[in-house]
């Protein structure tokens, strides 16, 4: 019983850091028509915010790709139902998103939702 529980509480010290708002971050994600109303976060949501230079970044801190893979990893062995937001600049090659997408499946993450913007806001 107390495994579980220090288990618990690692996982909540760990993914607590995830849970920081990023939108401050050099990210403009694309808009769609089909974007919701001021859409809430996840409790406890990843946020991967991919730079239009292709960059990954993590609660402010650039990872690489197998530094991205092993956080995942990690949060996975955890929480299988992680939920991870995707939040690409307008101005990145589609192929930097697509290589985020196949690092989280990789690592073991299904919940994958992508940020984006009504037509006419700002992030």
């Amino acid at each position: 019983m107390i495994d579980i529980v220090f288990l618990l509480l690692i996982f909540f010290i760990v993914t607590w850091q995830f849970s920081r708002s990023e939108l401050d971050l050099k990210v403009s994600v694309p808009s769609s028509t089909d974007s919701k109303e001021r859409e809430s976060r996840t409790y406890l949501e990843i946020i991967i915010n991919v730079r239009a230079d292709g960059s990954t970044y993590v609660n402010g801190q650039q990872l690489s790709d197998d530094a991205l893979f092993d956080k995942l990893s990690a949060i996975t062995r955890v929480e299988r139902n992680q939920p991870i937001r995707v939040r690409g600049d307008a101005d990145t090659d589609f192929q930097h998103v697509v290589r985020v997408m196949d690092i989280c499946t990789r690592a073991g993450v299904w919940n994958i939702s992508f940020a984006t913007q009504a037509p006419g806001s700002s992030s």
